[in-house]
């Protein structure tokens, strides 16, 4: 497979790196603190959504804005050593020219960049939270990034590992790539699919990138 495009977008947790475990642990000691019953918690998607959204379906919407800082809290206290960069990462993102790529993640802006600086990757772009009033599965992550960039929506091409992302990628008319990192394929709707980074490797071109990716 070969794709030509100005600018490739990432998602983060599950596409860059992994923090999975951390989330995990972070959100369960966060539900205990605010008494909500497991069988509560079990019934929320955690991945690849706002903090802000999974928050709103479990408490009242007076105890938000304290509720989303304790998680955040312990989301970040919890960086060190929680993280882990996955297959493919580094070596892609940084065959990248810097105006070419961005990541948009569901996550906080100080916790994004807290994850990734653990792991030592430096971004150029990043569309957080904090950034948009709509996530993902809306498509404004994604366009946003694609402005910030100065590039056609539907030159990019978005790399997400989670069902939302992917669909939020798709509504923005973006070429879709998806990993298998947190689901099996058949979860997945994409363009193309690979099991992790190490699939896709990328080389500038004359006004964009040429990706070259292994099924």
């Amino acid at each position: 497979m070969k794709i030509q495009a100005e600018a490739l977008l990432f998602d983060n947790d599950g596409t860059l790196i992994s923090s999975m475990e951390s989330v995990y642990r972070c959100w369960r000691r966060w539900a205990e603190e605010y008494g909500i019953t497991a069988e509560d918690f079990a019934r929320v998607e955690l991945h690849g959504r706002p903090a802000v959204e999974i928050i709103a379906e479990l408490l009242p919407a007076e105890k938000i804005p304290e509720a989303l800082a304790r998680i955040e809290q312990l989301e970040v206290e919890d960086v060190p050593g929680g993280v882990v960069v996955l297959p493919g990462t580094k070596e892609l993102v940084t065959s990248l020219p810097r105006s070419r790529w961005a990541v948009v993640t569901s996550a906080t802006r100080p916790l994004a960049e807290a994850r990734l600086h653990e792991v030592g990757i430096d971004f150029p772009v990043m569309i957080a939270a904090n950034d948009i009033t709509r996530g993902k599965p809306d498509p404004e992550p994604f366009l946003l990034a694609a402005e910030r960039l100065g590039v056609d929506p539907a030159r990019c091409v978005v790399f997400e590992d989670a069902p939302a992302g992917l669909a939020s990628g798709r509504a923005a008319g973006m070429i879709t790539v998806a990993l298998t990192t947190t689901h099996t394929a058949d979860e997945l709707s994409a363009d193309y699919v690979v099991k992790d980074l190490s699939a896709v490797s990328a080389q500038a071109i004359d006004g964009g990138v040429e990706l070259t990716a292994r099924d």
